[in-house]
């Protein structure tokens, strides 16, 4: 009776698995599927695949004709630039939080994990827009970059759970061959941090590659520092909108690749992060 009731389990989770499949993945299939769709067909809808042929030339009007490769480009730089910012800042603050006590290291923790608690949002673009004008950043893509960068707080913290679970007697044998604090940092945590370091990555790229209120906010008045998130929902507020679906969709189509790729090359040190974080808390 027991075996039955672990099939029926069994049977259970996986049909609920393949619903959230399928519910993740439709989004995606159809935007992609109707990126080659003719705008008239995508209007009127009732075919799933194009009846119409496939239109690649969707694709080429959304790069050229509205400058997606532009935005593809400002894409790239400011999540790649977010992401290696976001990298380097967590991954020192997490070791000094883990293997140093300064003075004021309690308070700090406590507004770090409180902050975490706090869905401050929308409500922080305003300040943040002052503090980069106060700065002379806010027409820069150094701002809008650093912008995006913002509140690493559950960054730092995951580094420094990962740190911990490191054996401070490596400390000490690299203080003994004469290292100093940055010579441990970079030559013994640095090679044993890079599962959670892929983790933050992939985690910061996804981020500040789909983010929208903050980039247009920072680029209404720089519309050359639009984003490709900024650009495809730009696209249906422009005169031809009714026009514009079509490659709407073959622009959010490009958005999903670079993930994909980002994905691809992290994945293996993703899940290492993930199951090592979840194994040595």
């Amino acid at each position: 009776m027991g075996r039955f009731k672990r099939y029926g389990l069994g049977i259970g989770i996986g049909i609920f698995l393949c619903i959230m499949v399928v519910f993740t993945l439709y989004p995606i299939i159809y935007a992609v599927i109707g990126s080659f769709k003719t705008n008239s067909e995508l209007t009127a809808g009732g075919s799933f695949f194009p009846q119409d042929g496939w239109h690649l030339e969707n694709y080429w009007n959304a790069f050229i004709q509205a400058d997606f490769a532009k935005y593809t480009w400002n894409s790239v730089f400011i999540s790649i630039s977010s992401m290696l910012i976001a990298v380097i800042t967590s991954s020192l603050a997490g070791f000094v939080f883990a293997r140093r006590d300064f003075v004021g290291k309690k308070l700090i923790m406590i507004f770090y994990v409180g902050l975490m608690f706090v869905a401050l949002g929308s409500v922080t673009l305003y300040p943040i827009y002052n503090l980069l004008m106060a700065l002379k950043l806010h027409k820069s893509v150094i701002g809008l970059i650093l912008a995006l960068t913002g509140g690493q707080a559950s960054n730092v913290l995951l580094v420094m759970g990962f740190v911990k679970s490191i054996p401070k007697e490596l400390d000490e044998a690299a203080i003994i061959d004469g290292c100093t604090i940055y010579g441990i940092f970079f030559k013994v945590i640095m090679p044993l941090i890079k599962p959670i370091m892929a983790v933050v990555a992939l985690f910061t790229f996804r981020n500040s590659w789909n983010d929208y209120v903050t980039t247009l906010i920072m680029s209404i008045s720089m519309p050359n520092l639009r984003t490709l998130t900024v650009a495809v929902v730009q696209l249906k507020y422009s005169i031809n909108a009714a026009a514009e679906w079509h490659v709407m969709l073959a622009g959010a189509s490009i958005a999903i690749i670079p993930i994909l790729i980002v994905y691809f090359f992290a994945n293996k040190q993703f899940i290492a992060g993930l199951t090592a974080g979840a194994v040595k808390g």
